[in-house]
């Protein structure tokens, strides 16, 4: 379960009591999550790097497997109140996806590059969404892919034995079991050199980087640096990250969470939070 997501303008967390907490550019109300409980994972729609708006939208899913989301709706990818026996959720730009309980995936909003072209999908146990193209890992450890593979970003029919996978504007990873990581698209700016990566638990795609978890809590980075985003070297004890357009967080196995790069939107401005965590602690009550 996704307990960090960034966005172009924001950033989004779960905390663990259900509730969830926001910070950055609101103008499409995007950070308007005040009134979330029970909420399990989130998700973040980024903006397409070519726009200069702000408009953007900010997805939860509920222990009871339905979903909930707010920020700008031009595509209706916000549709999604109707959801429900959803197990996971993915944002990109314009979009939602969502992970049915039997292994099939729902989509809303923009579909014009064929990025919500997913009805066929089957099996499916992780997904993500990408500027302009979809991706998705079967049970056997296989990948699918749907939308815009101008770059080759959808070239992933020869992937196997992963456990994750992420989508950036032009470059997909993802995680096999073996720790290592596999990237596809465009190399231009540095987000697929992470061949050489290994003994990764989590990894993310943003825009144009790339970030990795290790099983002792550093963390690494590949791709554009022009904001930042990719000074993580100095970072401990993370146990997950999540990469936005520009900017980077990470979240610490105390429940805090550090960032870098952009904070022009204070996007960045995540040090007071506290008691963000991966799972609710076992035992502890739903939030009422």
């Amino acid at each position: 379960m996704s307990a960090l997501a960034a966005g172009r303008r924001h950033s989004v967390a779960r905390c663990w009591d259900g509730s969830v907490l926001t910070v950055g550019n609101s103008a499409a109300a995007e950070c308007r999550v005040e009134r979330w409980e029970d909420v399990v994972a989130v998700a973040a729609g980024n903006v397409h790097t070519a726009t200069n708006t702000g408009r953007s939208h900010t997805v939860g899913l509920r222990s009871d497997g339905t979903v909930l989301a707010t920020g700008w709706n031009g595509d209706g990818q916000c549709d999604v109140a109707g959801w429900r026996n959803i197990t996971a959720v993915a944002s990109g730009w314009r979009r939602t996806l969502g992970l049915l309980t039997n292994g099939r995936v729902l989509a809303a909003g923009r579909s014009s590059e064929g990025q919500c072209d997913v009805q066929s999908w089957r099996e499916v146990v992780a997904l993500s969404c990408g500027d302009w193209h979809s991706v998705g890992v079967r049970s056997d450890g296989s990948a699918l892919a749907a939308g815009n593979n101008r770059r080759g970003q959808c070239a992933v029919e020869g992937w196997r034995d992963l456990v994750a996978i992420s989508a950036g504007y032009l470059h997909t990873v993802g995680l096999r079991t073996d720790g290592r990581a596999v990237a596809t698209g465009d190399r231009a700016s540095g987000a697929c050199g992470v061949d050489e990566w290994e003994d990764l638990v989590a990894l993310d795609a943003g825009s144009y980087h790339t970030v990795g978890v290790t099983a002792s809590g550093r963390v690494l980075a590949a791709g554009d640096n022009s904001n930042g985003q990719c000074e993580v070297s100095g970072w401990r004890d993370i146990v997950a990250v999540a990469a936005g357009s520009t900017h980077t967080l990470g979240l610490r196995a105390n429940g805090t969470v550090t960032a870098t790069g952009n904070n022009t939107d204070r996007q960045c401005e995540v040090d007071a939070w506290a008691k963000v965590q991966l799972s609710r602690p076992p035992g502890h009550a739903k939030a009422n």
